[in-house]
């Protein structure tokens, strides 16, 4: 029983031998942990910027203050006229127009922009400069004379004044009265028919005729003289009709 149990523990001993011997002989493996998981991303936040134009509306001239804050910006630009500015900041403006104004923020979140209107009234342009009527060049009171006193025409052997005359010696008498200084002498004449001594009674009455017409038409009868040239003096020499009636009339020469 004894030498049993004493072979029974060798075996026990030589079973526990072997078996660290075996373990000591294998190295145990590491086990590697896993990575860690990447942070997460954060993306960048979004510029803001807003704009203000105070006051709104002006009259033309006056100025306006453009107000602006920017957040999370690298840049910022306003529009028109102005350019690069700070994140913060205002400017004085002075448009000569109704203009809207653009502010722009741009950053690694984007871009933002905003606007601010500004309205100019403008006044109505000024009413047009009423020049003077250009005075008329200066013109001789005989240049006068014979601009607006005509020769007075009649009839074969007549004296009386033909109704196709009235308007001018009514022209002739406005004349007169507007420039009292002017005194003249009334030419009667004839045409070459008939004796010189009749041509010459006819021309006569023909003068004193327009004179007394004038008269009554408020001129002064001291300013006129009268003399008859009768066939002496034609403005015309050829023997027609024509003719004779141009040389039928009463003429005005001016007196010194």
């Amino acid at each position: 029983m004894t030498v049993f149990r004493f072979k029974n523990l060798g075996l026990l001993l030589l079973f526990l031998l072997v078996f660290v011997t075996f373990s000591c002989s294998k190295k145990p493996v590491a086990v590697q942990p896993p990575p860690p998981p990447p942070p997460p991303v954060v993306p960048a936040p979004a510029p803001t910027i807003t704009l203000r134009a105070n006051p709104a509306t002006v009259e033309r001239g006056q100025p306006v203050t453009l107000a602006w804050q920017a957040q999370n910006a690298a840049t910022v630009q306003i529009d028109p006229g102005i350019g690069a500015v700070m994140a913060t900041g205002n400017r004085m403006v002075n448009p000569a127009s109704s203009v809207t104004y653009t502010a722009k923020a741009t950053g690694p979140g984007g871009e933002a922009t905003d606007i601010a209107r500004v309205t100019v009234n403008v006044p109505p342009p000024p009413p047009p400069v009423e020049r003077p009527a250009p005075k008329p060049p200066d013109v001789s009171i005989d240049e006068l004379l014979r601009q607006r006193v005509q020769d007075v025409l009649f009839d074969y052997d007549k004296s009386d004044i033909r109704p196709s005359e009235v308007a001018k010696l009514q022209a002739s008498a406005a004349f007169f009265k507007e420039h009292s200084e002017v005194r003249v002498t009334i030419d009667g004449n004839a045409d070459e028919r008939g004796s010189q001594e009749y041509n010459l009674g006819l021309g006569d009455r023909r003068a004193n005729t327009v004179k007394e017409f004038l008269v009554m038409q408020g001129v002064n009868a001291n300013r006129m003289m009268t003399v008859s040239y009768g066939e002496e003096r034609p403005v015309c020499r050829e023997q027609t009709e024509d003719c004779y009636q141009k040389n039928r009339r009463a003429g005005f020469t001016r007196n010194p």
